[in-house]
């Protein structure tokens, strides 16, 4: 997945490690990197989750690593592209996405019978992260 730079070039979406405060190692972040000027964005529709990830953090945090995959189902699917096909390209990720949706709403069913409130925030919240992002080639 890619996008233009403002220097004119394409960005390519790769996972990448984030430093907060000097002592807090996030990984996995999907980041958006320009080979020709090294700028680097975070994906657009993974902020909140890194923002309210950062924001429990606090002000002076202790060291420690966070996987962002853990805390984020987009960059979750991301991984388990990389890990199965070494690429983030959009023709893989698209049908993971799709049935990973599918996945979330047959577990959503489950969890609705069995009247588990967290559980069903928590695809809620699963599935809202995953409708935020949009697929480009």
């Amino acid at each position: 997945m890619q996008k233009r730079c403002p220097c004119g070039q394409l960005m390519t979406m790769k996972l990448r490690t984030v430093i907060y405060s000097g002592k807090v190692e996030i990984d996995n972040v999907p980041i958006y990197s320009c080979e020709s000027c090294n700028r680097s964005e975070v994906y657009p529709e993974v902020k909140p989750d890194l923002t309210g990830l950062i924001g429990k953090l606090g002000a002076e945090p202790g060291k420690q690593t966070y996987l962002f995959n853990e805390w984020n189902e987009w960059a979750d699917l991301l991984v388990e592209a990389y890990q199965a096909r070494k690429s983030t390209d959009a023709t893989i990720v698209k049908p993971m996405i799709e049935e990973r949706i599918n996945t979330l709403l047959d577990l959503y069913t489950i969890a609705q019978s069995v009247n588990d409130e967290q559980w069903i925030a928590d695809i809620h919240k699963r599935l809202t992260q995953l409708s935020r992002c949009e697929i480009q080639p």
